[in-house]
């Protein structure tokens, strides 16, 4: 069947300054001037062929047929919005852009992220890893997960994680090399993090070991290299414990001398503060706390 509609565009007009009482109105609501919703109205009126408004010098008052227009239009184009609008909730997603360290990415916030879905499954995360300075100033990130000792002034951080260091090996390599000392992993294979070497000083200056030299350094250019090679059994790797807990847990590593040593640094969530958070994100931010803080020893 086919539909003989007006001009859409003047029957919109018309219709907002029907249902406002006044083409000022109309044209505040549509964002242009009053002229052009009175030259609209006009265009509808002469393809009508009928009068629509009966105009005075500061009124315009519903003619019975714009009476009757008015109640059609309205109607129509209320069912239209509704219509819109359902549809636009079904097909959206609120998508958050968040920054991270590969290692944490890898280790900790991917085998993760299915919860956060199953919780939030409007949510969409868009995950990239870095090392280089946060660059809030494009646009493109909602957030980034940063360690450190001090945050920039302009960014408002949620602290997550204290950074606690443990060495960690495989089962098998405990078994070879009895480590009852720290002073034991001189018999050992030492493998070391480009991105994080002095973590191996800071430990074993806290344990009395400063100036340890090991049977062998292996140095890996990044920690997730080095975990990997410590889950092959080559040698003894610097844990932090909130990226090593679950391989802890699941009896893949061990750690032969398991009092962690905190930094002082720690994992934060990071965000511009001239931008306010979004709600996807102020749920991501919350689900994240929870669930480190969850992990987090008692």
């Amino acid at each position: 069947m086919n539909r003989r509609l007006p001009p859409l565009n003047p029957l919109r007009a018309f219709e907002a300054a029907a249902r406002l009482g006044s083409l000022t109105r109309a044209a505040q609501e549509m964002g242009v001037s009053q002229v052009a919703v009175s030259r609209q109205v006009r265009t509808l009126e002469h393809y009508l062929g009928v009068e629509l408004f009966r105009r005075s010098h500061r009124a315009i008052e519903l003619t019975r047929a714009g009476r009757e227009l008015r109640d059609g239009a309205t109607s129509a184009f209320d069912a239209i919005a509704a219509s819109v609008r359902r549809v636009s909730r079904r097909g959206r997603q609120d998508v958050l852009s968040i920054q991270s360290y590969t290692t944490f990415s890898q280790r900790w916030l991917i085998p993760r992220l299915p919860d956060f879905h199953r919780k939030f499954p409007g949510i969409e995360i868009r995950l990239t890893s870095s090392t280089a300075p946060v660059d809030f100033a494009s646009g493109q990130l909602d957030a980034a997960i940063r360690s450190g000792l001090q945050v920039s002034p302009d960014l408002e951080a949620d602290r997550l994680a204290t950074i606690e260091l443990l060495p960690v090996c495989v089962p098998a390599l405990v078994r070879e090399v009895p480590l009852r000392r720290p002073r034991d992993l001189r018999h050992c294979t030492l493998l070391y993090s480009l991105v994080r070497e002095r973590d191996w000083a800071e430990w074993l200056a806290a344990n009395g070991c400063s100036g340890l030299t090991p049977a062998q350094e292996i140095r890996l250019e990044s920690s997730a290299l080095a975990y990997e090679a410590a889950l092959r059994g080559l040698g003894v790797a610097m844990g932090i414990r909130v990226l090593v807990d679950r391989d802890l847990q699941a009896g893949a590593l061990v750690a032969p001398f398991p009092r962690a040593h905190p930094l002082k640094d720690a994992y934060y969530l990071v965000r511009p503060k001239a931008r306010s958070p979004s709600i996807a994100l102020q749920r991501f931010r919350t689900w994240l706390a929870r669930e480190l803080a969850a992990e987090s020893p008692t």
